[in-house]
C-alpha cells in the first residue's frame, strides 16, 4: 500500500511550490514507492488577479483555475488520487463561522488518514489571510483526528522559507532591479528562522517537472514566475523546505531529506543522483536556494 500525502491549501497553485518536486521524486525513484496524493483546496481562487492576455471564459476565474490546477497535475505526471474542492469564498476564509473550516478539513483527514499532511504555517509565507486561516484550521484538524488513535497522521509539515534562502533571494532581487520583499507587508514573502526548517528536499533532478506544472497556471503567471525562463525557475526551485510541526523536531536533530524519512513502516527517501546507499541525500551545496514560494516579481494580492 502506497504511503499517502495529504495536502491542504487555500487556492489552486499553492501546492505547486510546496510538494510537486517531492511527488515527482517518489514517482521517479527506481526503488522507491510512489505516493498516494490527496488534495483539499478550500477555495477555487475566484478572486485572484488575471494575467494579461488570459481569457477567463463564461465559467469565471474559479472554473478556469480549477482547470489549470488539473492541467498542472497532469503535466507533473501524477494526478491526485482524490481532489476535494470546498468552494468556500476566496479571500473570506478568515471570516467563516468558527470551526467551519476546521470541521471540513477534519472530515477530509478522517476519511483519508494521510501519513503526512502539508499545509501553510502561521505566516502563510506571504501573510495571505486565507493561507493563515487554512493552515490554522488544518493544524487543529490534524490533532483532532489524530487523537482518535486511528492509522496515519504521523507527521504535520508547514511549507516555509528559511532565512538563508530569503537573504540570498533579496540580493538577487536587488541585482535584477526589483524592490526587496518587506516581510511586514501583506503578500510579501517572509522567512522563518533557519533553525526552524526541519525538512529540506533536493528536487533538482525533477525541477523541470515542477516547472511544467507551474506553467499550466497561466492565469497566475504574472505572480508565480513572470518573465523568467524555465531554466531560471528550475534553478531557484531546487529545494522544498518545511517546518516539522508534529512530532516536534528535537533540538539539534539532523535535517530530514524527504517528507517520509524516519517514519516507521514507510518507504525510505527516494534515491536521486548523488544519493548514498543510506537513502539520505547529501547536504546541498552552499548557496543553493530552497523552494516553496514564487522566486520572482512582487507577489501582490492573489488567491
Amino acid at each position: 500500500m502506497h504511503p499517502t500525502l495529504g495536502l491542504v491549501f487555500a487556492h489552486p497553485d499553492d501546492e505547486v511550490y510546496a510538494v510537486f518536486g517531492t511527488v515527482a521524486l517518489h514517482d521517479a525513484a527506481p526503488h522507491g514507492d510512489p505516493l498516494r496524493v490527496v488534495v483539499l483546496h478550500a477555495t477555487d481562487g475566484e478572486a485572484g488577479q488575471v494575467a494579461p492576455g488570459v481569457a477567463v471564459g463564461p465559467g469565471g476565474l474559479g472554473a478556469l483555475r480549477r482547470a489549470e490546477d488539473a492541467a498542472a497535475w497532469a503535466a507533473l505526471g501524477h494526478e491526485p488520487e482524490r481532489h476535494v474542492w470546498l468552494g468556500l469564498p476566496d479571500g473570506g476564509l478568515a471570516g467563516l463561522p468558527p470551526g467551519q473550516l476546521e470541521t471540513a478539513v477534519a472530515g477530509f483527514l478522517a476519511a483519508e488518514r494521510p501519513d503526512v499532511v502539508v499545509t501553510w504555517g502561521p505566516d502563510g509565507v506571504t501573510g495571505h489571510p486565507d493561507h493563515v486561516a487554512v493552515g490554522a484550521a488544518t493544524d487543529a484538524a490534524f490533532h483532532r483526528v489524530r487523537a482518535d488513535g486511528g492509522p496515519g497522521l504521523h507527521r504535520l509539515l508547514h511549507c516555509a522559507i528559511g532565512r538563508d534562502w530569503y537573504d540570498r533571494h533579496q540580493a538577487f532581487r536587488r541585482r535584477q532591479g526589483w524592490g526587496p520583499w518587506d516581510p511586514d507587508r501583506l503578500y510579501h514573502l517572509r522567512p522563518v528562522p533557519q533553525e526552524a526548517i526541519g525538512v529540506r528536499v533536493d528536487i533538482a533532478p525533477v525541477a523541470h517537472r515542477l516547472v511544467a506544472g507551474l506553467r499550466e497556471h497561466r492565469s497566475q503567471a504574472h505572480v508565480l514566475a513572470p518573465a523568467l525562463p524555465d531554466a531560471v525557475v528550475a534553478h531557484v526551485t531546487r529545494e522544498e523546505t518545511h517546518v516539522l510541526v508534529w512530532p516536534p523536531r528535537a533540538p539539534g536533530a539532523p535535517l530530514l531529506h524527504d517528507v517520509l524519512e524516519g517514519l516507521p513502516g514507510l518507504p525510505g527517501t527516494p534515491a536521486s543522483p548523488g544519493t548514498p546507499a543510506s537513502g539520505r541525500a547529501p547536504r546541498p551545496a552552499r548557496g543553493r536556494p530552497p523552494r516553496c514560494p514564487p522566486p520572482a516579481a512582487s507577489r501582490r494580492r492573489r488567491a
